[in-house]
């Protein structure tokens, strides 16, 4: 489908990005890319060019913080993604969507509605 949005996904599990794109094709939204470091995703998000990104709390031990600021700084809708509670985000973004691992694509899906105003 030539409309349909493309996503950045953020995550530092190759099968968990795998997967992502997996569930993305399934439910009609194209992959823009994928970042696996904070600085890759910094750089991806400073680029733009696609709808809204996944984005996993925690990067290799570093949290994705800097990232979501970019994003929502260029108003980029987003998705904090969480493996735990552990994940205390940041007041600023404290209202944003959540995802928790492990994903459904019943999840995902709603998630990424919710995200673009689809809901």
């Amino acid at each position: 489908m030539p409309d349909s949005k493309t996503i950045l996904i953020v995550e530092d599990e190759a099968m968990i990005g795998m997967m992502l794109e997996d569930y993305l094709d399934t439910l009609g939204y194209r992959l823009h890319a994928i970042a696996e470091s904070v600085d890759d995703a910094c750089a991806k998000a400073r680029e733009g060019g696609f709808d809204a990104a996944l984005l996993d709390c925690n990067l290799h031990g570093e949290k994705s913080w800097p990232v979501a600021d970019i994003l929502a700084q260029s108003g980029i809708p987003f998705i904090f993604a969480t493996g735990g509670m552990a994940d205390d985000l940041p007041t600023g973004h404290a209202d944003r969507p959540t995802l928790a691992k492990p994903f459904t694509i019943g999840a995902v899906e709603r998630a990424l509605n919710k995200a673009l105003g689809a809901e």
